[in-house]
């Protein structure tokens, strides 16, 4: 039915004002779980270095009596380093953007810093989960987590990349082809880890492959989850596992959505020793408080110069070559 004659409708009238909501909804998520878990290192140049060493294999030790000692040689330390790379995100708003009434004010400087400074932890967690060999230089990558890995490195063809003493710089993996995540290869990746001194407390998988490790409960060798039911409360159906005790020590798993935005990142499952990673700074995540004013405009710049730090890579494992987003990607 229309409406009466004359009728004053909301479609012209040009009086009303316009009802956008001050509540901005932002569904990309922040967590940052390597970058988060390692622990923090200062560096004074571009190119952090550490030294690793290694205790000999135990041997048949029985001494004569009497005897003269022995003095063995000396095993030097290896010598290992990564670069620091500079990563940033820039804003300006002109002076008039400023003034006006915004909705929910996102488009002001002081949400473009909160935003730009996760932005750029994300780009950091990015980078070290990327296989890209280290390189010096102006513009210079941290050689990411998949380049460091040679002794506990599980894969199904491809090769290692691994630190090159020669030249200073890691050298990036080569793919082989996926399959799918298990047990068995979680369990010998960590066996491996072991053998070697390490002791593995995470597990940083894609969101995928956190699906696939909840399988693991149907594994006949795994003990049921039991809880008491008391009458009183809702029942739970319980789906999920967080922390797997293991031959070889108890790991957490932690699902790292940085992971799922590409199957090039995805196909690994890394079992980190934390005591092994650190991040190295040599310009903290921060405005640059000195940008010079040039116009009727407000610029910014969050920036932070930093390196992945491998303290030794045999404490660490990767069971590589794995389906990271779907069953058959």
């Amino acid at each position: 039915m229309a409406a009466p004659l004359n009728t004053v409708l909301s479609t012209v009238s040009v009086g009303n004002r316009e009802q956008l909501s001050n509540i901005v909804s932002r569904i990309t998520p922040e967590d940052t779980p390597i970058y988060t878990l390692a622990m923090s290192e200062k560096t004074k140049g571009t190119h952090p270095e550490w030294e690793t060493d290694v205790l000999r294999p135990p041997q048949q030790n029985a001494q004569t009596e009497g005897d003269d000692y022995v003095f063995d040689p000396l095993t030097q330390p290896s010598r290992l380093g990564n670069y620091t790379q500079i990563y940033s995100q820039g804003w300006v708003f002109s002076g008039t953007q400023q003034a006006v009434e915004n909705a929910g004010n996102v488009v002001k400087v002081a949400q473009k810093k909160i935003k730009a400074a996760i932005e750029v932890r994300k780009d950091v967690e990015l980078s070290w989960i990327t296989n890209t060999a280290s390189v010096g230089g102006a513009t210079r990558f941290t050689g990411g987590l998949p380049s460091w890995f040679v002794t506990n490195a599980l894969r199904n063809s491809g090769s290692n990349g691994g630190f090159n003493t020669g030249t200073g710089l890691t050298v990036a993996e080569t793919p082989g082809t996926q399959r799918a995540f298990t047990k068995v290869l979680l369990d010998t990746c960590m066996q491996s880890v072991y053998n070697f001194g390490g002791n593995v407390d995470t597990l940083v998988a894609s969101p995928y492959v956190k699906s696939v490790f909840v399988t693991f409960m149907s594994d006949a060798n795994v003990a049921a989850f039991r809880s008491t039911v008391d009458g009183k409360g809702k029942n739970t159906i319980v789906g999920t596992a967080d922390i797997y005790e293991g031959p070889f020590g108890k790991v957490s798993i932690v699902p790292n959505r940085v992971m799922a935005t590409s199957a090039s990142v995805a196909r690994r499952a890394f079992l980190l020793d934390s005591e092994y990673v650190a991040k190295t700074t040599l310009r903290p995540i921060q405005e640059d408080p000195d940008l010079a004013k040039t116009g009727d405009n407000k610029k910014g710049v969050i920036i932070g110069e930093i390196a992945l730090q491998i303290n030794n890579e045999a404490a660490l494992g990767v069971v590589a070559d794995i389906f990271g987003l779907t069953a058959s990607s």
